[in-house]
C-alpha cells in the first residue's frame, strides 16, 4: 500500500528559483513549451515558455546525440525537459541562459500552429484572436494582460481580508434577479422558473447580517443584446458589502483604499507585465466626487453639450465627465453620486434631503463606468413602502425581505466590473481584449 504525504520534490527547477542566482554555474533540468527556435547552424537558440516567462536555452550542434531531437526535428509548442548549465547572459530574457547538454521531449503537437504566437505582439484581428483563443493566449502580450488581471483580483481579496471582510460564495441560479427587468437568462429548473443571477446583491446583503462585512469575486450574467465594445453577457463582478456604515461615503472610501492597495501591489509585483504592456498606473491617492446633477451641468457648460436625458448618463456624457476631471483635476477616476431614484433599484436608499435622488454612486475610470454602489435601505417598513410604490409584490421576495424583518444594520456596498477595470487600466479599446473567454451576443465558443 502507498501513502501520499504531500508534494514531492521534482527533478526540475522553476524560473523563480533560477532568478535568485543560486543556480549560476550549476546543472539544472527545466520543463517548458518550445516557444520558438532560432537555428544558427552550429548553434541553435531554443526559447522555452513557462508560467513566469521565457528562458533562453543554447544548444551546440555537437551536443546533439542519436537519442535526442535535432534542431531540425524539434517543433514549436513541443513540451520538453531541458538539462544544462545555467550561465549569465545579459542579452537573454531575465539575464540568464541554459547551455544545453540534453533535451527530453514530452509531447509533440499534431499540427503546425495556425498563428505565430511567438511574435511579441499578435498582428491579427480581434475576431481571429478570439476564435483561436486557446492558442493566442500563449502569446507573451496576451499572457501579460491576464497576469495583471490576476493581480487586481489578488489585491481586491488581500485588501478586504485585511479590513476584516469575509469571503462568501453565493448562488448563480436564482429564483429572481436582483436588478429586475427582462434582461435575464431564464432556465427551466426542474419544472420551476429560474434565472442566472445578474448580481449577488440579495445574498451579500443577507450575509452582512451574518458577518458584518463580506465580499465575492464571481461571474454575473446579463441577457442584454448589446454588441458594443463595453458590454458582455457574462463578466466577473468584484462585490463587497459592509455593515454599520455612517453613509455611502464609507463605501466610496473603502473602494478608494482598495484601489490604492491594488495599484501598489501591481507596481511592486507585476512590474514586468506593466512594462511589457507599456502601462502607467493611475494616481489614486485621492478621487474627486461630484453629484450626478452637477456632473451633467459641468460637461454641458464646458463642452457645449445639451442635457438630453436628466435621469441617466449616456456613454458620451460619461466620457466627457472623465475628460473634464482629467483636464481640471488630473484625475483618471471620478465618483458620480446621487443618481436619480427612478434609475436605481428599489433597495437603493433615497436621499432624505431630496428623495428624487439616491445615496448611490458610480465610479468612472477614464470616462467609463466600472463601479456601481451605494447605501441600501435597511428598514423593513421603508423597503416595503418603496416596493409597493413601484408596483412590486413583496411576497415574491419574501426570503430576501426576511433579513429586514428580523433586523439589519445600516449597510452599503458595490460591484466592480473586473474586465472593464482591466480594459481601462491597459488602455484597450474593447472589453473582449481583457476577457479570457468572452461571452457576448454572438460568441459561445471557445
Amino acid at each position: 500500500m502507498e501513502f501520499i504525504k504531500g508534494i514531492q520534490k521534482k527533478e526540475t527547477t522553476e524560473l523563480a528559483d533560477l532568478l535568485t542566482g543560486a543556480y549560476t554555474g550549476k546543472t539544472v533540468a527545466v520543463s517548458g513549451a518550445v516557444h520558438t527556435i532560432r537555428d544558427m547552424g552550429e548553434v541553435s537558440f531554443i526559447i522555452l515558455r513557462k508560467a513566469e516567462g521565457l528562458i533562453q536555452c543554447v544548444r551546440e550542434r555537437s551536443t546533439e546525440g542519436a537519442a535526442q531531437p535535432s534542431a531540425d526535428d524539434l517543433k514549436e509548442e513541443s513540451t520538453v525537459i531541458v538539462t544544462g548549465t545555467v550561465s549569465p547572459e545579459p542579452r537573454a530574457p531575465h539575464g540568464l541562459e541554459i547551455r544545453v547538454s540534453e533535451i527530453r521531449v514530452l509531447s509533440v503537437p499534431a499540427e503546425v500552429l495556425p498563428i505565430a504566437v511567438s511574435k511579441w505582439k499578435l498582428n491579427t484581428s480581434l475576431e481571429t484572436k478570439l476564435a483561436l483563443r486557446p492558442i493566442t493566449l500563449r502569446n507573451p502580450m496576451e499572457r501579460a494582460k491576464f497576469r495583471i488581471q490576476e493581480g487586481i483580483v489578488r489585491g481586491f481579496r488581500d485588501f478586504l481580508h485585511s479590513q476584516h471582510f469575509t469571503e462568501i460564495r453565493t448562488p448563480k441560479i436564482v429564483a429572481r434577479g436582483a436588478e429586475g427587468g427582462s434582461n435575464v437568462f431564464r432556465l427551466d429548473y426542474f419544472n420551476k422558473k429560474a434565472e442566472l443571477g445578474q448580481s449577488p446583491q440579495f445574498y451579500k446583503q443577507t450575509m452582512v447580517g451574518v458577518y458584518d462585512r463580506v465580499f465575492e469575486a464571481a461571474p454575473v450574467f446579463r441577457a442584454e443584446k448589446h454588441n458594443t465594445t463595453r458590454h458582455l453577457n457574462e463578466y466577473t463582478s468584484l462585490d463587497f458589502e459592509m455593515g454599520y456604515i455612517e453613509g455611502f461615503e464609507d463605501v466610496m472610501a473603502m473602494e478608494t483604499a482598495m484601489l490604492q492597495y491594488v495599484m501598489k501591489l501591481l507596481s511592486e509585483e507585476y512590474e514586468k507585465e506593466l512594462l511589457m504592456l507599456n502601462v502607467t498606473l493611475p494616481d489614486v491617492s485621492k478621487i474627486p466626487a461630484v453629484t450626478f446633477k452637477r456632473a451633467k451641468e459641468l460637461v454641458s457648460e464646458k463642452y457645449s453639450r445639451p442635457i438630453r436625458n436628466p435621469y441617466d448618463l449616456e456613454p458620451e456624457e460619461e466620457n466627457l465627465i472623465g475628460r473634464y476631471f482629467k483636464e481640471e483635476f488630473g484625475s483618471d477616476f471620478v465618483f458620480v453620486t446621487h443618481y436619480p431614484s427612478k434609475k436605481r433599484p428599489f433597495y437603493a436608499m433615497d436621499d432624505p434631503r431630496d428623495p428624487k435622488y439616491t445615496l448611490s454612486f458610480d465610479l468612472l475610470f477614464r470616462g467609463l463606468e466600472i463601479t456601481t454602489g451605494g447605501q441600501r435601505i435597511h428598514d423593513y417598513d421603508a423597503i416595503i413602502k418603496k416596493m409597493e410604490a413601484r408596483g412590486m409584490d413583496p411576497e415574491e421576495l419574501a426570503s430576501y425581505l426576511m433579513i429586514f424583518k428580523y433586523g439589519m444594520p445600516p449597510h452599503g456596498g458595490l460591484g466592480i466590473g473586473l474586465e472593464r477595470l482591466t480594459m481601462r487600466l491597459l488602455n484597450e479599446q474593447n472589453v473582449r481584449e481583457t476577457t479570457m473567454f468572452p461571452r457576448d451576443v454572438t460568441r459561445l465558443e471557445p
